[in-house]
């Protein structure tokens, strides 16, 4: 049974949180977070709060992934990089925005959901992987935006190469649990700090140039 929430009462909030993107609340709208959540949460997926999942995690709060999606400025054919899959909400609305998704996550099965839930919605310009996320996708690098889902005190270095002159990197920065979500662009001198989004709460990036796990 679907709790007293609705879709429409999620793309309100993220109004709301100051998320003005008329194609990106139009992107919530169109996808179902109750069919992005364990079954066991589906009561309460169309409020504003992270949910937790597998592993210790939990799943960013859908007002703040839109202040964090909204600051990559998206036009609509770019390639973009998520570091942090989760069961995949973020990635559907980043596909819906975006011209094609690389998503990398740690936990393989994490992945097999994700890449299930996008499935059953249709969601088909995304590739998903395994792996490190704090070592990028450099195979398919490079990116015109990028985005992490998860907190370090600085960006990891191969993001940096793999972000394009002149894309969109935003992440929170910070030890894990008290953030400031920044949004960066890259220079032909490395990243140029360019605003602070919001201040979050995050779990870590762990891997080799994130924290050790």
């Amino acid at each position: 049974m679907p709790g007293a929430w609705s879709p429409d009462d999620l793309v309100r909030a993220v109004r709301a949180a100051g998320v003005g993107d008329e194609r990106l609340l139009a992107a919530v709208r169109a996808t179902p977070r109750a069919g992005f959540v364990p079954a066991e949460h589906v009561a309460v997926a169309y409020g504003d709060r992270p949910i937790p999942i597998a592993h210790g995690q939990v799943t960013t709060q859908p007002s703040l992934s839109a202040r964090m999606i909204e600051g990559l400025d998206l036009a609509g054919d770019e390639h973009v990089l998520e570091i942090g899959t989760g069961l995949g909400f973020q990635t559907a609305l980043l596909a819906r925005l975006a011209g094609d998704v690389v998503s990398i996550e740690l936990w393989p099965d994490l992945v097999r959901h994700a890449r299930r839930n996008l499935a059953r919605q249709g969601i088909r310009n995304v590739e998903l992987l395994v792996g490190d996320g704090s070592c990028g996708v450099p195979e398919h690098a490079p990116y015109d935006a990028i985005v992490v889902s998860a907190a370090f005190p600085e960006v990891p270095a191969p993001l940096v190469e793999q972000l394009r002159l002149g894309g969109s990197l935003v992440q929170p920065v910070g030890p894990g649990g008290s953030e400031q979500v920044w949004l960066f662009r890259g220079t032909a001198e490395g990243l140029e700090r360019c605003r602070i989004l919001t201040l979050a709460r995050f779990v870590r990036l762990y891997g080799q140039h994130g924290f050790p796990s």
